[in-house]
């Protein structure tokens, strides 16, 4: 356990840095999750905790993004339906599921986005697509981004880079879009997993309000990040975030 008088201001650090890099690409909760464990909270628990600075990065970072005009409006109530389906279901098994699976289910679902990137280098559009699909347009699409939200409410850690993924490669999303909308569909999911996680008493509200505070003003600052890099800097970014992703789950399967 770490030393209780620098677990405060190493939980605020985390939160600024893990609201930053959930904008600009995702993975920030690969930093978040262990360090609570480290707090001393069960592995159930640190998932629960970690729900609440989701909801207040993904609030601020979707807000950020439509006042500098960036959100993509038509299509988004499908949107919300099939991420507030899936966060249902994957957040009723979250709460049931052994840590070591927990694990496992991250470990193979970055594995998977992390070879799709790079085989497949136009799997998520820098800029410059003239119109993207609808859900009603692409069935595998809709299929894509209830199961993003379904591991979303599973697991947090990651589920950034598959939403970027989902939403670039079955829906042609660009990349600043799509981290756009990659926000508000985390916010439906959160909303609804924080709700699970709480029924079940899994949330420790100290250390996830210091999260909450600090990861909202990351997130205004990756916006500002976003908007301002080249697209094609920004999907190094993200093809970045899916390897430290890997090698983080890589080390807790190794643990485990």
């Amino acid at each position: 356990m770490l030393d209780p008088e620098l677990l405060w201001p190493a939980l605020a650090v985390a939160g600024l840095v893990s609201g930053f890099v959930n904008v600009a690409a995702g993975g920030g909760s690969t930093l978040v999750l262990p360090l609570l464990v480290l707090f001393g909270l069960p592995a159930d628990v640190a998932n629960g905790t970690n729900r609440l600075n989701v909801l207040t990065q993904s609030l601020t970072g979707f807000t950020t993004f439509y006042r500098a005009g960036r959100v993509e409006t038509k299509g988004v109530l499908p949107l919300v339906g099939a991420s507030a389906a899936g966060a249902v279901v994957g957040a009723a098994l979250a709460s049931r599921v052994p840590e070591p699976v927990l694990r496992w289910v991250l470990l193979l679902t970055m594995l998977a986005v992390a070879v799709a990137m790079i085989a497949l280098p136009a799997l998520v559009p820098g800029a410059g697509v003239e119109r993207p699909l609808r859900l009603r347009e692409s069935p595998f699409g809709t299929l894509g981004v209830f199961a993003a939200a379904l591991y979303g409410g599973f697991v947090q850690a990651g589920v950034g880079l598959v939403l970027v993924a989902v939403l670039g490669g079955l829906l042609r999303y660009d990349l600043v879009r799509a981290n756009a909308l990659k926000m508000l569909c985390t916010f439906v999911y959160g909303s609804v997993a924080l709700a699970v996680f709480a029924w079940t008493g899994q949330v420790a509200w100290g250390p996830a309000a210091v999260l909450a505070v600090t990861s909202a003003l990351g997130a205004w600052l990756g916006v500002r990040f976003t908007l301002r890099i080249p697209a094609a800097w920004l999907r190094w970014f993200v093809l970045v975030g899916v390897v430290v992703v890997v090698v983080a789950a890589l080390a807790a399967s190794g643990r485990g």
